[in-house]
């Protein structure tokens, strides 16, 4: 990838996405791509379908903290996105991923030289 800000952030979801799956979800879609924006993890499990928001930041440098980026407007714009995503996938899913819908964040840290610093994950973040 030659864009910096895309290269971090496909980083930060590779992370997410492997912690998800050492917690025991499954990974049922990645950067799924909408009018709105993408989605960047949808996963399923304990009877839960999980839209997920990663944001991922680099350690020393300025800006919010990876949370403080997930404003109203961003919030929306993910239900937004998984209205989409529902609407054209919802007949694929097994009965118990349906039975309740979760929206999480994942903030991510990394160092200069893209090593792993923290990993938060906040279920049921908005």
């Amino acid at each position: 990838m030659s864009d910096p800000r895309r290269a971090l952030g496909a980083l930060g979801e590779r992370l997410a996405a492997e912690h998800l799956q050492r917690a025991g979800y499954r990974i049922v879609e990645r950067n799924y791509r909408t009018r709105y924006g993408e989605l960047d993890i949808v996963a399923a499990g304990d009877g839960c379908l999980v839209f997920c928001e990663v944001k991922t930041r680099v350690a020393g440098r300025r800006g919010p903290d990876p949370f403080e980026a997930i404003g109203g407007i961003k919030r929306s714009q993910v239900r937004q996105m998984a209205a989409q995503w529902l609407a054209e996938r919802r007949a694929e899913l097994d009965e118990p991923a349906q039975s309740r819908l979760r929206f999480d964040a994942i903030g991510v840290r990394v160092s200069a030289g893209e090593r792993l610093l923290a990993l938060d994950h906040l279920e049921d973040a908005f």
